[in-house]
């Protein structure tokens, strides 16, 4: 058995070993070649361990990873500090202007995308033989369709695009995790409560109540109400409140290393406060709140409470935590297939999900551009670009980690790794092409 530390150093030297090799040799996206090279490991280290089984590698390995709550160590340690880094970046006027599209994709496109992935996703498994209630495809459907924040923001980059573009890629990823996760868990709560799809089909009416047994009762409209304005908005006001306090504590004095420690208390804080507040029996949103905190600091915060000297050490500090966080995250992704226990006769269910859920990606980004009147004023190959830039990441893996142990949990998580893996590899490897080939190169 390892011990915490040893688990952290391994982690460490396998990221920067691997970080080497890709730099020197492969010569790929950061987050990507490690992705990749992990890959290859988990399937050298299984290959060695059929052809030498004495060797007892993998072993080892899965022993050290089977130590690792993924979702744990992702939703309630690494997100928060990822988020903010992120956000630190983003340009607040730029985020206000886009502030209708970005609203739009990240809660009604998230809603629909969840139930063209559910449908799609039972009508496939249906016809392969595959008996999934309704219910647990729209879970799947839940979860893989938030695009993740952590892979966009890696992936962006890499890549040069409009800044107007990539301001609405990278704050919708910001802000639909939190509308995600709350349409993941009341999706979550009707499977668990025994509701079947075709009961929720009859009982999901917009004038009444969600009728389903989730051991807490009834779910209604008004329910579905208060836990997203206790969660998201909640969870903005909680990230207001903090990011103001942190930056006019700046504003009192210019000592580079003490900001930048408020900075890390006011994450790691805001973060911890937020699962702890408890408002008609919900938590805040976490990254909500951390996302808010790091727009204030990093545009407001920045511009009047920083001196340069400060304003230069602090976001390169954040930067460096972004790389070093997010080079063990994607190790993390490729070497979790030791441990996640797919089922290789999912596989094929697993690839044809892929282009399902581009297609329900897509519909996420154009109907509600179309609906808000915005589609005539979007930079010319928006759609495509918006459509191949909604990466999935770790987020999905871990939600599809924290399901229930069940029969249906080994389908969802294979269908999900094979999304979240041609996600990240494919689309981030040619997400520039896209760009150039879909956007007029003066706007760039």
């Amino acid at each position: 058995m390892l011990s915490l530390f040893e688990i952290a150093a391994l982690l460490l030297v396998l990221s920067a070993g691997l970080s080497w090799i890709n730099r020197a040799y492969l010569k790929l996206p950061h987050t990507i070649g490690l992705l990749v090279m992990a890959l290859i490991a988990s399937f050298i280290l299984m290959g060695m361990e059929a052809l030498f089984p004495a060797i007892g590698l993998t072993d080892t390995m899965q022993s050290a990873l089977g130590q690792i709550d993924f979702n744990e160590t992702l939703m309630k340690g690494m997100l928060g500090f990822l988020l903010f880094a992120g956000a630190l970046h983003v340009d607040l006027g730029k985020l206000k202007d886009a502030k209708w599209a970005i609203g739009s994709m990240a809660t009604f496109g998230v809603v629909l995308s969840t139930f063209i992935v559910g449908a799609g996703f039972w009508g496939l498994a249906k016809l392969l033989g595959i008996d999934i209630p309704f219910i647990w495809a729209l879970v799947f459907g839940s979860l893989i369709s938030p695009t993740d924040p952590v892979a966009v923001l890696s992936i962006l980059k890499t890549v040069k695009m409009p800044k107007s573009l990539e301001t609405k890629i990278a704050g919708e990823s910001l802000f639909n995790d939190g509308v995600g996760v709350v349409v993941f868990t009341l999706i979550l709560a009707i499977a668990t409560g025994g509701a079947g799809g075709h009961a929720l089909m009859n009982e999901f009416q917009l004038t009444g109540p969600i009728m389903a047994a989730t051991g807490g009762g009834s779910i209604g409209v008004f329910d579905v109400i208060e836990l997203f304005v206790v969660d998201a908005v909640g969870g903005a006001i909680l990230g207001g409140i903090a990011g103001w306090i942190t930056y006019r504590m700046m504003g009192r004095i210019d000592e580079h290393a003490i900001e930048i420690l408020i900075s890390l208390a006011c994450v790691a804080g805001t973060y911890a406060l937020a699962q702890r507040i408890e408002i008609l029996g919900h938590h805040l949103s976490g990254p909500i709140a951390v996302v808010v905190a790091g727009l204030m600091i990093g545009n407001k915060g920045a511009s009047v409470a920083m001196s340069q000297h400060t304003r230069e050490t602090l976001f390169g500090f954040w930067e460096m935590i972004d790389e070093i966080l997010n080079s063990v995250l994607f190790l993390l992704i490729g070497l979790e297939i030791l441990v996640l226990g797919l089922v290789p006769e999912y596989a094929f269910i697993g690839a044809v999900a892929i282009p399902l859920v581009l297609l329900a990606r897509l519909c996420a980004v154009f109907v509600p551009m179309k609906a808000i009147g915005t589609f005539k004023n979007f930079t010319k190959g928006a759609v495509p670009v918006l459509t191949w830039g909604g990466v999935r990441g770790g987020i999905s893996v871990a939600l599809a980690l924290s399901l229930p142990d069940n029969e249906y949990k080994p389908l969802i998580l294979t269908a999900t790794y094979a999304v979240v893996v041609f996600s990240i590899i494919v689309q981030g490897l040619t997400i520039k092409k896209v760009v150039e080939s879909r956007v007029d190169a003066e706007l760039m």
